[in-house]
């Protein structure tokens, strides 16, 4: 083992681990591809006669020499008519095995892409219900090597390995009864030397299947370190990490190439050494099928008993080369299909994923008034209710306020290590609350109990004196508008990334919502103005340019509540009032939930609370805590850093 590689991972010393595939994994695969039955029939069909009439045509061997070359020989004048129809039936059969051959590989390409979309439907679909944690655990490369390297192995695997191998399957088959038909002795020769060809190749394949197995998993880590370090790479080059990044890299990509090489040193052995057994075999047979026919041995086949002809030693070497030929693919396409199946448990593990619980009823409503009473409405009202049903078929409407208490909440990200100890804080309906303290001291964390990307480990959280856990996830994020000091801009326009917010809003909605956000003036100066295109994160615009759009896309979403997180903290403090006003416009009339850093933000709130070591130590107002002088008065006068 290389050097490195051995430092790197010291359990790959010596044999590599031997790890057998679930046999689940293929019967699940087999769940995808039985969707396909009446296209699947249909490949089976023309493998079964691209097969035969391999087989068939090596048995006319016989016939063509023993009942017409052979009289042939002996004809002053020879007829050639007989001789011509029996070369033109077998151009028809070697025609028909090869449109068979044409069709099912065809076909088998159509059904393999079906099953990939399939497939990549139910991982992308998936992948949206599942919880945040899995994401906070998992590298995004890591996660895109499964919609491409292992989806890949596993579409070569379904167009080509599982037709060769069943095609194989039924040649070797069909062969060994051609054998039979032809000569025992001769046949039990080959069955003894495919025993000891099998043993061995079966050892080399083992070794080859393993390192397979190893070398995705290695591939995934790969990728999902070259992704982590493009995101990066700003930070690597400020602090002059090149070469340490590149040894890293080196390391694993070490690692990757050892498994790969040995994975396919082994595999690229299998090919020739079935070829030079088939020679070995060829050679066996002449000279076995030449001594029983001249010293004139009895020759018992499944037609009895007769002489051994040249016609039948002729076909019998021709019926060898059909039997070694497809062993020999059977286990070339075995790596490919151990690798594939890798990769088809990788994918499989990401299906099996826990989605996120969501056991809540209560959901969001438009309402209206009607005579005193909220009326639920499909149109849009820009009033809502909280619609909860009942047991005995009635249902209450609770108008949303926007009213959020935390009771007595305690959370970990870790069930061994609280974040949140004891939290009780309270949000009145249009009030702006903001949230202070030093990094790690559990702000974020919060907000994301709030909008329940975590759930809380004890205590209870209520909305408008709903407990959150009975309102839907879905219905709860849509009451919640989150501004984020890291903005998020998708490929498309600049109008389409403010309509994210809502996807029906028009034109109209999108441009009043840029308004009020202070966006409009400066997206009136890009080229195409709302309908520039942006690419890579909107990286050609600033960092407040970028906080704009995304006000403005929370904006047009037109939510009760709002999260700002950090959203200004990234921006120089001239651009950070132009984004402050939109925020202000935005805020009015709202319940606010604002975390920042900077306090020239936080001191407009009503009520600012300082969080250290996962509680609340101090609540008020920005003048009520400077006359406590307690830790907001060490924040704001500087005798205490806020980091």
């Amino acid at each position: 083992m290389p050097p490195r590689a051995r430092h790197y991972r010291s359990p790959m010393q010596g044999k590599p681990e031997l790890r057998k595939i679930n046999p689940a994994t293929l019967k699940r695969l087999f769940t995808y591809l039985f969707a396909y039955k009446k296209k699947l029939i249909l490949v089976v069909t023309s493998i079964i006669v691209s097969s035969l009439t391999l087989v068939i045509s090596a048995l006319f061997l016989q016939v063509l020499i023993d009942d017409y070359i052979a009289p042939l020989l002996l004809q002053a004048e020879p007829d050639f008519s007989g001789l011509l129809r029996v070369i033109l039936l077998m151009g028809g059969i070697y025609a028909t095995g090869t449109l068979a051959t044409l069709f099912y590989n065809w076909t088998m390409v159509d059904i393999a892409q079906g099953v990939l979309k399939k497939i990549r439907d139910d991982m992308f679909s998936h992948m949206q219900s599942l919880p945040i944690r899995f994401f906070d655990r998992h590298s995004h490369g890591d996660v895109m090597s499964y919609y491409t390297n292992d989806a890949d192995t596993l579409r070569q695997m379904i167009a080509m390995s599982l037709p060769h191998i069943v095609s194989a399957l039924v040649t070797i088959s069909a062969v060994i009864l051609s054998m039979l038909y032809l000569s025992f002795w001769l046949t039990l020769l080959v069955l003894i030397f495919a025993f000891f060809a099998l043993r061995v190749v079966t050892h080399i394949a083992g070794k080859s299947g393993s390192y397979f197995i190893k070398q995705q998993q290695s591939l995934g880590e790969v990728n999902g370190y070259i992704e982590e370090m493009i995101s990066g790479l700003k930070v690597v080059k400020v602090f002059n990490r090149e070469e340490a990044v590149r040894e890293e890299f080196d390391q694993k990509n070490e690692l990757l190439g050892y498994h790969a090489a040995e994975a396919h040193k082994y595999a690229n052995i299998l090919m020739p050494l079935m070829h030079n057994f088939g020679y070995v075999l060829y050679v066996l047979i002449a000279i076995l099928g030449g001594v029983l026919a001249i010293s004139g041995a009895v020759n018992l086949s499944l037609m009895g008993s007769g002489l051994l002809t040249l016609g039948i030693i002729a076909s019998f070497l021709q019926l060898s080369r059909s039997f070694i030929n497809p062993l020999a693919h059977v286990t070339q396409q075995l790596n490919s299909i151990v690798m594939a199946l890798a990769g088809a448990e990788r994918i499989f593990q990401l299906l099996d994923e826990e989605s996120e619980a969501d056991s809540g009823y209560v959901s969001l409503v438009n309402v209206k008034q009607e005579n005193g009473a909220l009326v639920e409405t499909e149109e849009r009202t820009e009033r809502w209710a909280w619609k909860d049903p009942h047991h005995d078929g009635s249902v209450t409407y609770t108008e949303l306020q926007g009213e959020v208490r935390f009771h007595d909440v305690d959370f970990g990200y870790n069930p061994d290590e609280l974040v949140l100890r004891n939290v009780t804080l309270y949000a009145e309906p249009g009030q702006k609350l903001a949230l202070v303290g030093t990094t790690g001291a559990g702000k974020t964390t919060i907000t994301n109990l709030l909008s329940r990307f975590y759930d809380i480990a004890d205590g209870k959280i209520r909305y408008d004196g709903i407990n959150i856990n009975k309102i839907r996830k879905s219905d709860l994020r849509r009451s919640l508008g989150m501004i984020l000091q890291d903005v998020h801009l998708f490929s498309g326009t600049v109008i389409d990334n403010i309509r994210y917010g809502r996807l029906d809003a028009t034109d109209e909605e999108c441009i009043n919502a840029a308004r009020l956000a202070n966006a409009d003036s400066f997206i009136r100066m890009l080229p195409q103005g709302y309908q520039t295109e942006l690419s890579g994160d909107g990286n050609s615009l600033s960092q407040g340019q970028r906080q704009l759009i995304s006000i403005a896309r929370a904006a047009v979403a037109d939510p009760p509540v709002m999260i700002l997180d950090e959203a200004t903290s990234s921006i120089d403090t001239r651009t950070e009032l132009i984004v402050q006003q939109g925020m202000d416009s935005l805020m009015h009339g709202r319940t606010v939930f604002v975390i920042a850093h900077r306090l020239s933000t936080v001191q407009n709130s009503d009520v600012i609370m300082v969080i250290e070591d996962g509680r609340i130590i101090e609540r008020g107002s920005h003048e009520q805590l400077l006359e406590e002088e307690g830790r907001y008065y060490q924040f704001y006068t500087g005798a205490f850093e806020l980091s």
